[in-house]
């Protein structure tokens, strides 16, 4: 079994029921949720003029390589409507794969760690929340270092449904 921590984000319908979705159908398709952030309520990155976005970080055991992985979280955002028009735009779900273990993967389709970890707080904040003494495989710093390192000061709030 291996690691796999993704990161949930939704900012279009009912989000909180989106992500909610999202996770269960990742935990029947890629594995047993070992821990689960806290909801938190984000300003958008990257593209500023669109809703707020609801976040959450999750880490599964799986015994899925890292590419049958990816493919499951593409298929699970279809199936929950996501619609790929913009980059940084509105979604009604996007799953991201943060770690796979400590797998270092640079391809066209895959970079894993993903390359965004230590420059966003909405993935930081609950990123630290489960697995603040996790070293990045690359840059060999803590993520809760990463956090306090990250330059981002967009909002970053649990959320209270």
């Amino acid at each position: 079994m291996e690691s796999i921590i993704l990161l949930f984000g939704s900012n279009i319908g009912d989000k909180t029921a989106n992500l909610t979705r999202a996770v269960e159908l990742c935990s029947e398709h890629i594995g047993p949720i070992s821990k689960a952030s806290s909801l938190y309520s984000t300003e958008p990155w990257g593209k500023t003029d669109q809703d707020i976005f609801i976040n959450q970080v999750v880490s599964f055991n799986t015994r899925l390589t890292v590419e049958e992985a990816l493919a499951v979280t593409q298929k699970i955002e279809v199936q929950l409507g996501r619609v790929r028009k913009e980059k940084w735009g509105s979604r009604t779900i996007d799953i991201d794969i943060l770690y796979f273990g400590n797998l270092i993967r640079r391809s066209k389709a895959l970079y894993i760690p993903h390359p965004e970890i230590g420059n966003r707080r909405f993935t930081l904040v609950p990123l630290v929340e489960i697995a603040p003494d996790f070293k990045h495989p690359v840059l060999n710093i803590t993520n809760e270092e990463m956090l306090k390192r990250c330059e981002d000061k967009l909002g970053v709030v649990k959320w209270k449904a």
